[in-house]
C-alpha cells in the first residue's frame, strides 16, 4: 500500500480554477481496439445470433455450452436462490425492495388531458416499455442493490417484460444477485455477459428478446457497446467512476467524513472523493483520520491510488463559495454535512443524490434510503437525473380536433406550411376548412 498524498487545494489561489478543472478532468481513452473488438462482436450477434453468443460466452466467460437453451437461468433456479438466502440478508433485500418500491410509486407519471372552447382534445398519454433489459456484472463483483435499483423501477413502470443478462464466469453465479431478480420481479435471466449481451438484447436473437431499452452497470466493453446500439435502443446512460463531494463546516466527526470519503474511493482507482471546508483545522483533522483509519481498510490499495489520484481537499472561504464550486463539480453524490442542509441546499443547482445533515452517509443511498442509486457522473448532473420510473415510461401527444377546431388550427398551418413551401402540408389542412 503507497502512502495518500491527496491534493489540497485553496479557493483564494489565483490558479484554482485551472487546478479544479485538472483534477475533475476525466477522458476516458478512446481505445479503438476496445472500440473495434465491440463493434465485431455487435456483428457477429446481428448475424449468426444465438451461435455468436454462445461462442464468446465461452471464450470469456470459460464456458462449456453447446445450446442455446443453456444459456436461460429457469426461474426456479431464482426462486431456488431467494429461498436458501440467510434470513437477515433476505430480510434486508426486502426492507431494500419496500423502500425502494415505495419511492417509485411516486414517481409514476399519469395521463392528463384536457378540452378547449371549440372541443378540441390535446392531452398525453403514458404508456411503459413493452420490454426492457437489464445488464448485472457478474464475477467478483456482486450487486443485488443494482438489481433492486433497476429493477423495481421498471415494474412499477408496468414495463411489460424484464429481461436480465448476467456473466456467470466458469459457470458460477451470485446467489444474491439471483436472489434480488426474484424478489425484483424479473420475468427472464440469462447467463450472458459483456457486449455480446447487450448486442443481444438490442438485436435479439432465436432465445434472448430484443428490448426496447437496457439498464444496468457493466465494464468498458458493456459501456461502449451501449454507446453503440443507443439509437436501435434506448439506454440509461453512460456511467464514469463513482463520486462524492462533500461539503462540510467542521462539525461532523472527521472519522465519519474520512469513511464516507473512503466509501466511493473503494469502487476502483479512478474514484473521485472531494471534501470542501471552510474550516482549515477541520481539513487537517479528516486528513490525519485517513491516515489513520486506511490501514484498517480491506481495499486501502484501491482507496489510496484513488485519492492520491483524484482526491483533493478545498478550503474556500465560506459555504456559500463551497456551493458554487459543487455546482461547478456537478456531483454524483453530495453531502451537505452542515448545521443547516436545508438552507444550503436551496441553491444546489447541480448534484445527482444530495444527502442532508451529518447523519446522513451516502452509503444510506445507495442500498436502501428509496432514492435511485444510478445517478449521472462525470458532471453530467447538469443536463441529467437519477434512473427512475420515467426511463421505463414513454409519453404520446393526443390531438383530436373538433370541426371547429380544425378550420381555426387549419387556417394557421395553411399559412405556416406555405411560409414554408410546403403545400401538400398546407392543402391537407385546406381540405378540412369550410368552402
Amino acid at each position: 500500500m503507497s502512502d495518500i498524498n491527496i491534493s489540497k487545494l485553496d479557493a483564494a489561489s489565483a490558479d484554482f480554477d485551472r487546478k479544479l478543472q485538472k483534477l475533475l478532468a476525466w477522458n476516458e481513452a478512446d481505445d479503438r481496439h476496445i472500440q473495434q473488438t465491440v463493434l465485431d462482436i455487435i456483428a457477429d450477434v446481428r448475424t449468426k445470433g444465438d451461435k455468436a453468443v454462445i461462442d464468446y460466452t465461452n471464450r470469456f466467460d470459460q464456458r462449456h455450452i453447446s445450446a442455446a437453451g443453456e444459456l436461460e437461468l429457469p426461474g426456479e433456479i431464482l426462486k431456488s436462490a431467494w429461498e436458501s438466502l440467510p434470513a437477515e440478508q433476505a430480510q434486508a433485500l426486502q426492507i431494500a425492495a419496500k423502500r425502494i418500491r415505495a419511492y417509485a410509486e411516486r414517481q409514476k407519471i399519469e395521463s392528463w388531458q384536457y378540452t378547449e372552447v371549440d372541443g378540441t382534445l390535446l392531452g398525453q398519454k403514458i404508456t411503459p416499455l413493452d420490454r426492457a433489459g437489464l445488464y448485472v456484472p457478474g464475477g467478483k463483483a456482486a450487486y443485488p442493490s443494482s438489481v433492486l435499483m433497476n429493477a423495481v423501477p421498471a415494474k412499477v413502470a408496468g414495463v411489460g417484460e424484464l429481461i436480465m443478462v448476467v456473466p456467470a464466469p466458469k459457470g458460477e453465479t451470485n446467489q444474491l444477485v439471483l436472489a434480488a431478480a426474484y424478489l425484483a420481479g424479473v420475468d427472464r435471466a440469462f447467463a450472458v455477459g459483456g457486449a455480446q449481451a447487450i448486442a443481444a438484447l438490442a438485436y435479439g436473437t432465436e432465445t434472448i428478446p430484443a428490448v426496447a431499452k437496457i439498464v444496468g452497470p457493466g465494464n468498458i466493453y458493456v459501456a461502449t457497446a451501449k454507446k453503440f446500439v443507443f439509437g436501435r435502443v434506448g439506454i440509461d446512460m453512460i456511467a464514469g467512476p463513482s463520486e462524492i463531494l462533500i461539503i462540510c463546516d467542521g462539525g461532523t466527526n472527521a472519522d465519519w467524513i474520512a469513511m464516507d470519503l473512503f466509501s466511493q474511493a473503494e469502487h476502483d482507482e479512478n474514484a473521485q472523493a472531494i471534501l470542501i471546508s471552510q474550516d482549515e483545522s477541520f481539513l487537517k483533522a479528516v486528513e490525519q483520520s485517513i491516515h489513520k483509519l486506511l490501514p484498517q481498510m480491506e481495499r486501502a490499495r484501491i482507496i489510496s491510488a484513488s485519492l492520491s489520484a483524484r482526491g483533493a481537499l478545498i478550503k474556500v472561504n465560506n459555504l456559500n463559495e463551497a456551493v458554487d464550486i459543487a455546482n461547478i463539480i456537478a456531483p454524483e453524490h453530495l453531502e451537505l454535512s452542515v448545521e443547516d442542509p436545508e438552507i444550503l441546499g436551496k441553491n444546489i443547482r447541480h448534484a445527482g443524490a444530495i444527502f442532508m445533515g451529518r447523519y446522513t452517509a451516502e452509503v444510506i443511498g445507495d442500498y436502501c434510503a428509496g432514492p435511485n442509486h444510478v445517478l449521472p457522473t462525470s458532471g453530467t448532473a447538469r443536463f441529467s437525473s437519477p434512473l427512475g420510473v420515467y426511463d421505463f415510461q414513454k409519453r404520446s401527444s393526443l390531438i383530436n380536433c373538433s370541426q371547429t377546431g380544425a378550420e381555426t388550427l387549419g387556417k394557421t398551418a395553411s399559412l405556416l406550411a406555405r411560409g414554408e413551401s410546403l403545400t401538400a402540408h398546407a392543402r391537407s389542412a385546406e381540405y378540412r376548412l369550410k368552402a
